[in-house]
């Protein structure tokens, strides 16, 4: 999945083989606002106007329309991995929250999952070649 950015929104963009069409979505908000097109402009066209008119129905309604995260996050975890990030984060002399922080950063830097989906395969043919 590839990703387009607007006015701080980011668009996750797929492509429908059966119907010859990129389609996308605005991420990191409440509302499900989705767009598409058949050549890349015209998505990207299409996913502007998804934004401004986001925008400008949060407008009309009233509402703050969704953009910051309070940046808490509710996580549980198993307590053996607890034990292994802790660990993990003295040996670096950081907190828990920092190198849980920097691990989530490095794992959502753009390109990473393209990067990730290249190891796996390489791993993979490696054990098919035994």
């Amino acid at each position: 999945m590839d990703t387009m950015e607007y006015k701080g929104y980011r668009g996750a963009v797929c492509y429908s083989a059966e119907d010859r069409l990129l389609h996308g979505r605005i991420l990191g908000i409440e509302d499900l606002v989705n767009f598409e097109g058949a050549e890349v402009e015209e998505l990207e066209k299409a996913f502007h106007e998804a934004v401004d008119d986001y925008l400008a129905l949060c407008e009309k309604l009233g509402r703050a329309p969704d953009r910051e995260y309070s940046g808490r996050i509710p996580l549980r975890i198993d307590g053996a991995l607890h034990r292994r990030v802790a660990i993990a984060a003295d040996s670096e002399a950081k907190s828990v929250n920092s190198w849980i922080a920097d691990a989530l950063e490095a794992a959502t830097k753009p390109g990473r999952s393209d990067a990730a989906r290249s190891q796996k395969k390489r791993r993979a043919a490696r054990k098919a070649t035994g």
